[in-house]
């Protein structure tokens, strides 16, 4: 079933992240959130928490460092966070809505299933609150915050003034520009990467060998019409992401093999 449309000036929203409390990717979507709606709790993990995908902490205490009213540190991973803050943290009335990011680099193709910030929208989502999770692409260290400051509010507003189905979450990445502006926004499905994850020897000072796990040596994308290709072409992408996982024309084939 389909929600309903959502009025951001009456809304609650949750803001997380990955990237830990201290992140500027965070602030970034603080003052987008708060263009949105007054009623805005941040949520996030003490320090970084990239490529923690949809991780739970189950064998030891959380830890939440309170650092003002509607501002928490949790000594854990992305989905402790929207755990917490929806059964604990936040008095009253839940969220309406929990936005994901800014993350520190993109989040397309591969990465949705890495990625802490889209695992804490994944959370949002099978706790029935609409979620959206929001990347900003870097050129090597630089990150171009200024285009997800400069059309994040935007967007979000499109996003949610149209109904929902039932366990289906956004993700948005905003493309890397120096200069100028996007090229559009591109509603696109999931790319694929050609190339592999690095893993790179290092060696320590004392001679220790070690296995170093890097980023994708390539965005370069196997096909056009996906996130990868969008971002490529300076455009806004935003992926709706689906939690049913279940592949159903293989599911037909499977039922007559087994019949």
């Amino acid at each position: 079933m389909a929600k309903a449309s959502l009025r951001l000036s009456a809304a609650r929203i949750l803001v997380t992240n990955d990237d830990g409390i201290n992140a500027p990717g965070l602030k970034v979507l603080e003052k987008i959130a708060r263009q949105l709606s007054r009623d805005v709790f941040v949520v996030a993990p003490e320090v970084e928490q990239s490529g923690a995908g949809h991780s739970l902490t189950l064998r030891r205490p959380l830890q939440v460092r309170r650092i003002s009213a509607r501002r928490f540190a949790v000594d854990g991973t992305p989905t402790d966070c929207v755990l917490l803050a929806v059964n604990k943290l936040i008095e009253g009335k839940r969220p309406d809505l929990v936005l994901s990011g800014v993350n520190r680099g993109s989040n397309m193709g591969e990465d949705v299933t890495y990625s802490g910030t889209i695992a804490a929208a994944m959370e949002a989502t099978l706790l029935n609150i609409p979620a959206v999770a929001l990347s900003q692409m870097r050129d090597g260290t630089t990150v171009a915050w200024h285009v997800a400051a400069k059309y994040g509010a935007e967007v979000l507003r499109r996003l949610v003034s149209v109904p929902w189905p039932e366990g289906v979450l956004m993700n948005v990445n905003f493309p890397y520009l120096a200069k100028g502006g996007i090229s559009g926004v591109q509603v696109v499905r999931q790319g694929r990467r050609i190339s592999n994850i690095e893993v790179t020897p290092v060696t320590d000072f004392a001679g220790r060998k070690y296995l170093w796990v890097g980023d994708f040596t390539s965005d370069h994308p196997q096909r056009h019409g996906t996130d990868l290709s969008a971002v490529q072409e300076k455009a806004i992408a935003i992926t709706p992401l689906h939690l049913d996982l279940t592949h159903r024309g293989m599911m037909g084939r499977l039922k007559k093999a087994f019949a």
